[in-house]
């Protein structure tokens, strides 16, 4: 592919903006005591938690690509930091369910309110049209991303692409 493509423009600047939003995860992390791990776990059950979910230990370590150890060392290290909690399922009391304490919500939305906002008050200018060709964009290039060899399925504890709502976490 030659560097003229006019969509590799897009590409890198997707790059950049993950770049950055991956710096600012793993300061964030730091800041709060946590792994980079940490961080993408709390993700993964808050974007669960949006498409109504439920995630387990095992589900939670599948989609980090955690083996069952290394699932429980962030388990209990997430808990003791007071971001986590575990539930037994009220449907089957042999389930452990994970979710997300208010506390860690709180600190999510303290460090990433303000770029959320932006980026949602940014979508707000833009037209059905622009929006939908967005929307459409960044699910064909997780798409693409998700179909290279052995790439995690994201998104296995959240639901299909746009079950979510667009919301912060």
């Amino acid at each position: 592919m030659s560097e003229q493509e006019p969509g590799l423009e897009i590409v890198h600047l997707l790059r950049q903006v993950t770049v950055v939003f991956g710096l600012r995860q793993a300061e964030f992390a730091t800041r709060n005591g946590m792994h980079p791990t940490d961080v993408r776990a709390l993700i993964c059950l808050l974007d669960a938690e949006r498409s109504r979910t439920d995630v387990t230990a095992g589900r939670l370590g599948a989609e980090l690509g955690l083996n069952s150890a290394g699932t429980s060392s962030l388990i209990d290290r997430l808990e003791r930091l007071g971001h986590l909690t575990r539930t037994r399922d009220e449907r089957d009391r042999r389930r452990v369910l994970l979710s997300v304490t208010p506390h860690a919500v709180e600190l999510g939305w303290a460090a990433f309110g303000a770029a959320i906002g932006g980026a949602v008050a940014l979508l707000r200018e833009f037209d059905e049209a622009e929006t939908a060709a967005v929307r459409r964009f960044l699910h064909g290039f997780l798409a693409a991303l998700s179909a290279e060899p052995g790439a995690p399925e994201p998104g296995a504890a959240a639901g299909a692409p746009g079950d979510a709502k667009e919301t912060g976490g």
